[in-house]
């Protein structure tokens, strides 16, 4: 795909994150990686009015250099990115219930949401918690790079999800699954649930491998 489709795509599934209510106000961001950089969200900006001449162009080294600044958390699809060498897209929202599911205090930080449906398993599996730091910390960045090598998809303590994709796509389609998950879970959490068994998660991951 071109720079200025992949700029077209990122408004696009900027505008519909933004109209679903899945972030609000200047929060979220999304990042795509291109064949020498990255494109990325500016800083301050709505997903719901992005403009694709005004996206930031990083270079392959991190550097800004061309369009708006970047999101203040660049740090935090960087430390995605670095190791995992098959993600295109990065999506980190401010979803509501997957907020709230970071700021509960008896969650696994190993594995945050227990597996309830087959899609949740097939979009996201393993969701480990990354400990809080105030939001805009570089020490983000690598605490996110130290998972990204085994699970795709991390949930910042008291501040939200960071999902990676290969796709931009993919990326968006497994963001809004972990969100509608962490609804079901705020649900079912005081219910006696009937989880996945670890027979039937290894089943789905052995014929839909993330």
């Amino acid at each position: 795909m071109s720079e200025n489709r992949l700029r077209e795509s990122i408004c696009r599934f900027g505008l519909s994150i933004f109209e679903r209510g899945l972030t609000f106000g200047s929060s979220g961001n999304i990042s795509v990686r291109l064949d020498d950089g990255w494109l990325m969200t500016p800083t301050g900006a709505t997903l719901g009015t992005l403009d694709p001449a005004r996206l930031s162009r990083l270079d392959a080294k991190g550097r800004h250099v061309s369009g708006d600044q970047p999101t203040k958390e660049t740090f935090l699809h960087l430390g995605m990115y670095a190791n995992r060498v098959g993600a295109r897209a990065v999506v980190h929202l401010h979803s509501t219930h997957s907020v709230a599911v970071s700021c509960l205090a008896d969650i696994d930080p190993a594995d945050v949401i227990p597996p309830i449906t087959a899609y949740y398993v097939m979009r996201v599996g393993t969701l480990p918690l990354v400990p809080y730091y105030r939001p805009g910390d570089p020490a983000l960045g690598p605490a996110v790079e130290k998972l990204a090598g085994r699970h795709h998809a991390v949930l910042l303590a008291n501040h939200g999800p960071v999902v990676a994709g290969t796709s931009l796509e993919n990326a968006v389609f497994a963001t809004e699954e972990l969100e509608e998950t962490a609804k079901l879970w705020l649900m079912l959490r005081h219910e006696k649930i009937r989880a996945l068994t670890p027979e039937q998660v290894a089943d789905l991951k052995a014929h839909f491998p993330s």
